[in-house]
């Protein structure tokens, strides 16, 4: 059989047992062949394989890329041949991002890409996965500091984008966040600081990225991940302007593990960058957990909610406070108007944010947890 099956994690374990159940129906030989390549947030990861009658997999193609393979038979059943091994849980996930980012931007004729560094993990993981995906000649790095931004931010964008060779600038914001502020000041008068101004720095930088774009006609790579745009964590025409992002569908926590798994490889990302705590650097000593829930339990609840559909007080049942349940479930609900202005990306779990997702904007349903 032929298939255009995409990819989404443990896919390959229900794509067997799918063939196994058809092989013990029918007591045939069964040569699984499927789609390779990426298609807008889609990914194909290939891997064919033959399953023969009594449900043993005889050959395996390997996963992520185009390969042929040939199969013998004696009376009708297949003589056992290549088994490509399977991958690792974050080799996998790593290898269909760069093929969805390889795709999207060649098959759409972007000449390359350009990206913010911010000295944070998700922006350096999100570099070295377009740098692999298209080639380091390909890809632009662009650091645009505030007052905020920490001298150590500045060093690791630099270190960043050295180990991986590709072309690098500063612009600093100062000059112009100030003239903003200039320009709003009557209508500031008496209010405090908040986030308007914020949101500033970030739809600063997007609006520099963007007039790069059209210079250049590279696409802008945005770098929020899904722990950010599930609980709207993310800045509309700022650090959200752009044409694809990378990191959509991967959760903070697996980011980590996806850093730590390319620095296995060849160390491209500081480890100071993995170890230090988030921050948007909008503000002093500002950290990602000033807003949000600690990550391994906004993850948790984020996957039980968005990807298992399980309800508030189902995930509740498995431990969580309520609070901690009410207040995640409740950010994803209305933050859904940030997502549908959001870039496209990289489908990688079964249920991501876009298609798969389709909850209304304006509603009055409020789940109940008491």
């Amino acid at each position: 059989m032929s298939n255009a099956s995409p990819y989404h994690i443990h896919k390959q374990d229900v794509r067997d047992q799918v063939v196994r159940d058809r092989v013990a129906e029918t007591g045939f030989t069964i040569v699984y062949v499927n789609l390779v390549g990426g298609q807008d947030e889609l990914v194909f990861d290939g891997a064919s394989f033959v399953m023969s009658p009594d449900g043993e997999i005889t050959h395996q193609l390997p996963a992520f890329e185009e390969a042929l393979g040939f199969v013998d038979l004696a009376e009708g059943e297949p003589l056992r041949g290549h088994v490509a091994p399977r991958l690792a849980p974050e080799a996998e996930v790593y290898a269909a991002l760069t093929l969805g980012v390889r795709d999207y931007v060649t098959k759409n004729g972007f000449p390359g890409v350009l990206l913010g560094l911010s000295g944070g993990i998700d922006s350096a993981l999100t570099l070295a996965i377009a740098a692999d995906a298209l080639g380091v000649e390909n890809v632009r790095a662009f650091m645009l500091p505030s007052q905020y931004t920490a001298l150590m931010s500045r060093e690791d964008a630099r270190a960043e984008a050295k180990a991986l060779g590709v072309r690098y600038a500063e612009i600093p914001i100062n000059g112009i966040f100030d003239a903003f502020l200039a320009s709003l000041s009557a209508e500031f008068v008496g209010l405090s600081q908040d986030t308007a101004e914020e949101n500033l720095q970030s739809r600063i930088r997007g609006t520099l990225l963007m007039a790069l774009s059209n210079k250049t006609g590279a696409i802008v790579l945005t770098t929020g991940n899904k722990s950010e745009m599930g609980t709207g964590y993310a800045t509309l025409y700022g650090d959200m302007a752009g044409g694809f992002c990378v990191l959509k569908d991967i959760d903070k926590m697996l980011v980590y593990r996806l850093a730590r798994y390319r620095n296995s490889i060849a160390p491209v990302i500081p480890q100071r960058v993995i170890d230090r705590a988030p921050s948007a650097e909008l503000r002093p000593q500002q950290t990602d957990q000033d807003s949000l829930p600690p990550y391994p339990v906004l993850d948790a609840i984020l996957e039980a909610y968005v990807e298992n559909d399980m309800s508030p007080a189902e995930i509740v049942g498995r431990g969580f406070s309520t609070d901690e349940v009410a207040r995640v479930t409740g950010m994803i609900r209305t933050s859904e108007y940030k997502r549908r202005q959001a870039p496209i990306g990289v489908r990688i779990t079964s249920r991501s944010f876009g298609k798969d997702w389709r909850y209304p904007i304006t509603n009055r349903f409020r789940d109940r947890l008491v």
